[in-house]
């Protein structure tokens, strides 16, 4: 399943069928992607379709609840109707009383990511409405798959859901810098962006490794590139990149190539991208979560550690031992690649240096 996922991210006409296989582990009728940045790009399964292509043409995209409650709520899970109203408030929202409710939808599965460069994704699992409400369980499973989700369609939202027809032109239109790599992490292919990093990435001539100026980052790219084969939901594939004073520059992301995305990228294992950190739009903890893959409680710690709490106080905000936290804060800084908490409130907070006012009351 996660080796489709990441399948579609440069065979974007695959998004259905997975949404499909995603609708039948969660006894759901289909399922919807959606993308926006510079425009609104969206696919779905068939089952859902026309639904869908309603909800885009006449204008009900703008008016729906769904994204701003997700938005609100800036958490890394997929949530349901349950968890922004009541029973009353659902039956008496225009939205689902006027859209759904009469095509015989109404309870789904979401989740949204903001990335620093603009791009907004969001997945939605619908179900039937004489079904009930999606179960907490299957919502689980969901969360297992989310980084996979996210990731793979990151790269498919940048492309404009749109297939191209080889490396070179995904390179270019993907308009971030990537490089192209094999499983032991030697240069294949670049775009033009990629001329912007070289300050911290050298890859000099196909055939040699990738190095980095940063040597905890070059580690870090040689332990996800070992993950690749059979990554989990609570692997880490992005790390930080620091200047010489230490303070972080990119965060470098790895997405292996899988089944007929070789097709597009022969011969080649993985697809290593970056994010420049001074182009911050998201809060700082949506940040934290959508470029290190944190969960909900590793981003609540790392946001009380920027608040200058200590661990003691985070635990018992959180209601849960100094040992969980403790477990979960070393779980971040494995995540972030860094060796102390200190250089992780360091790292935090040059990450959210770059943002205005508005940003960080949004």
């Amino acid at each position: 399943m996660i080796d489709r996922i990441y399948e579609c991210s440069v065979v974007p006409e695959l998004w259905p069928a997975v949404l499909d296989e995603l609708a039948i582990l969660t006894d759901s009728i289909g399922g919807m992607l959606f993308s926006a940045r510079k425009a609104v790009n969206w696919t779905a399964s068939q089952n859902v379709f026309d639904a869908f292509e309603t909800y885009v043409k006449d204008g009900w995209l703008g008016k729906c609840p769904r994204r701003m409650c997700m938005i609100e709520k800036s958490q890394p899970t997929f949530f349901v109707e349950q968890d922004f109203w009541s029973k009353e408030e659902l039956a008496n929202n225009p939205f689902y009383r006027d859209f759904f409710h009469p095509r015989g939808l109404g309870w789904s599965a979401g989740t949204l990511l903001q990335m620093p460069t603009g791009d907004n994704i969001v997945f939605s699992i619908e179900r039937q409405l004489e079904q009930g409400p999606i179960e907490r369980n299957h919502v689980d499973r969901l969360n297992a798959l989310r980084p996979h989700l996210l990731r793979s369609a990151f790269v498919s939202a940048r492309l404009g859901l749109q297939r191209v027809q080889g490396a070179s032109e995904t390179l270019s239109r993907f308009g971030l810098p990537a490089l192209v790599l094999d499983a032991e992490g030697k240069f294949v292919e670049a775009n033009d962006r990629a001329q912007s990093v070289t300050d911290h990435v050298k890859f000099n001539e196909p055939g040699r490794r990738v190095a980095f100026s940063d040597r905890r980052a070059g580690a870090f790219l040689t332990s996800a590139l070992e993950k690749l084969n059979g990554v989990s939901a609570t692997d880490s594939l992005s790390f930080p990149i620091r200047n010489t004073d230490g303070n972080a520059a990119f965060v470098g992301h790895v997405m292996p190539i899988k089944l007929a995305a070789h097709d597009i990228f022969a011969n080649s294992y993985a697809l290593l991208f970056f994010t420049p950190l001074d182009q911050t739009r998201a809060p700082s903890t949506d940040l934290m979560r959508s470029l290190f893959d944190l969960t909900m409680a590793e981003t609540r710690i790392a946001k009380g550690l920027m608040q200058g709490q200590t661990l003691t106080e985070i635990a018992a905000d959180g209601d849960v031992s100094i040992t969980t936290v403790r477990s979960q804060l070393s779980s971040i800084l494995e995540k972030t690649g860094c060796g102390r908490q200190a250089e992780l409130v360091g790292l935090l907070a040059n990450i959210a240096l770059g943002q205005s006012d508005e940003t960080q009351d949004r």
